[in-house]
C-alpha cells in the first residue's frame, strides 16, 4: 500500500476519571487531575492500545487529558492541540445540572451555551476547524480529549448538528474510532464507540490497518 492509499483512523480517547466526573460537576476549563481510579483506568486502556502504530498523537492542553496520554504511554509523541479542549462552561463551571437548572430553567448547553463561557456557535467553529485539519492526516491518529467535546466531534464528523451529540456519550478512559467507509471512502463513519477498559478491547485489533 503506497502513501496515497493509507487511510485515516481517528482513535478518540476520553481522559480517565476525575473527582468532578464522579460527582457530576461540569468540568470544562477547570484544570483538575485524575483520581487514583482514573489513573488506573488510563493504564488499563494503555495495555490494549500500546501496540498500535500511531502516526500522530494530539492531546488537549488540560492536565486530565495529558495525564491520560502519559499513562497510556503516548506522551512522548504527543502534540498539544488547543481545539481538543473541553467546552468552557463559564459561570456554570463546577456546578451540577440541578444547580444550573435553578439558575436557568430548561437549560441545555448544546442550545444555550454558557454565560462567560463558550456558546454553541463557537464550539461549532472550533470543531469544524479541527476536523478540517484532521481530514488532511493519514494513518492511525490518537486524540486525547473530553466527554462533551468528544461527542460533538463525532456528531460533526458524520455531518450532524451539535445538538445531536447528546446521542454520543463517552465513559471515562474510553476509546472510540472515527474514519471512512471502506467501500465509499468519501463517507465519514463511526467505526467504534465508547469502549472502556472493562469491556473487550480486542475489537480494536482488526481496526489497526494503515
Amino acid at each position: 500500500m503506497n502513501n496515497d492509499e493509507i487511510r485515516l483512523h481517528l482513535y478518540l480517547i476520553r481522559h480517565g476519571e476525575t473527582e468532578w466526573a464522579v460527582s457530576g460537576r461540569h468540568t470544562g476549563s477547570s484544570d483538575i487531575p485524575l483520581t487514583t481510579n482514573g489513573e488506573n483506568e488510563a493504564r488499563e486502556l494503555g495495555r490494549h492500545i500500546r501496540d498500535i502504530d500511531f502516526t500522530q498523537v494530539l492531546c488537549s492542553p488540560l492536565q486530565r487529558a495529558q495525564q491520560t496520554c502519559e499513562l497510556v504511554g503516548l506522551n512522548r509523541a504527543a502534540e498539544i492541540e488547543p481545539d481538543l479542549a473541553e467546552w468552557a462552561f463559564g459561570d456554570y463551571e463546577g456546578l451540577r445540572l440541578a444547580e444550573i437548572l435553578k439558575i436557568h430553567p430548561g437549560w441545555n448547553v448544546l442550545a444555550d451555551g454558557c454565560p462567560n463561557g463558550e456558546m454553541p456557535a463557537q464550539i461549532l467553529q472550533r470543531t469544524d476547524r479541527l476536523i478540517a485539519r484532521l481530514r488532511k492526516l493519514k494513518g492511525n491518529v490518537a486524540l486525547f480529549s473530553h466527554g462533551k467535546f468528544g461527542g460533538i466531534l463525532a456528531a460533526r464528523w458524520i455531518g450532524l448538528p451539535i445538538t445531536e451529540s447528546s446521542h454520543f456519550p463517552l465513559g471515562t478512559a474510553s476509546v472510540s474510532m472515527l474514519g471512512y467507509d471502506h467501500h465509499h471512502p468519501e463517507v465519514s463513519v463511526i467505526d467504534l464507540w465508547n469502549v472502556v477498559g472493562h469491556q473487550s478491547l480486542e475489537t480494536l485489533s482488526f481496526q489497526t490497518l494503515t
